[in-house]
């Protein structure tokens, strides 16, 4: 049992690393849900490092085991990277569950290999570890962690705003005036502090106008009222730049601080950088 355990269950690990590497290395994946693609976004560097860490863990184990068949000491090296891996792999898991709409197949593949060689190598130590396991879960569910999702899901008209922003209150009154409707998405949503930091953005109101393939951003409370003043503005546009980019304008003032760490009040001349 111990190398199946140590030794082969860790190598089937790494060749099935390494298939979806190499698969990955030529734009195709074993993974075919939309789960798979929203679980590379959470991270801060490109999935494929991920893939060479795990294949280097998965590598490692299996070293590991078949040295810990000969020596004593080994043994303790191959638990210790074991659990190491499954507490990573809890971390990234619990993560994307709570993050994304759907789970990446082969992540959880690989966290039910990790799980099994744990099981056979010796279930005492992978029982012990289950409240461990639990507990972070339920801490990370604790937390207000934003699903991962479109801000903008079809045609229409935002506005990214906040209640206590003076700015963002002379356009919903000047909506409110004129009939325009308009869907509302707080500066608290972290998809849209996201979305605004995308484009250099660092203050409110923000609106955004996706009808089709055109997508119009515009900035401050004056550019907002004098776009819909003036709605054949601006005239260089093309239509070609218009199906293929977004278009930002941006108004003389810079409105209220998109910061959520700043007072509830705001002036025209304050402005802190986004955090």
């Amino acid at each position: 049992m111990k190398p199946f355990s140590r030794i082969i269950l860790p190598l089937l690990l790494f060749i099935y690393i390494a298939v979806e590497t190499y698969a990955k290395l030529h734009h195709t994946s074993l993974c075919g849900t939309e789960g798979c693609e929203l679980a590379g976004e959470l991270l801060r560097y490109n999935s494929l490092y991920l893939n060479y860490f795990g294949a280097a863990g998965a590598l490692s184990l299996a070293l590991f085991g078949w040295l810990s068949l000969r020596r004593e000491g080994f043994e303790r090296l191959f638990f210790i990277t074991l659990y190491a891996a499954i507490a990573f792999e809890s971390i990234m898991i619990t993560y994307q569950l709570l993050a994304n709409p759907e789970p990446c197949i082969f992540c959880l593949g690989v966290y039910g290999a990790l799980l099994a060689i744990a099981l056979f190598s010796r279930w005492t130590y992978l029982l012990y570890s289950l409240p461990a396991i639990v507990a972070l879960y339920l801490s990370m569910a604790s937390l207000a962690i934003t699903q991962n999702r479109a801000l903008v899901t079809g045609d229409g008209t935002y506005l990214i705003h906040s209640e206590s922003c003076p700015h963002c209150k002379k356009v919903k009154n000047y909506f409110a005036t004129h009939g325009i409707v308009y869907q509302k998405i707080s500066i608290y949503d972290t998809n849209a502090r996201f979305f605004i930091k995308q484009f250099d953005i660092n203050s409110i109101p923000v609106l955004v106008i996706k009808k089709g393939a055109l997508s119009k951003v515009i900035r401050g409370d004056k550019a907002i009222i004098g776009y819909f003043d003036h709605k054949s503005a601006p005239a260089t546009e093309t239509q070609d730049e218009a199906e293929t980019s977004p278009s930002i304008y941006n108004g003389p003032d810079e409105g209220c601080s998109a910061s959520i760490f700043q007072d509830s009040g705001c002036s025209e001349a304050s402005e802190v950088p986004l955090r």
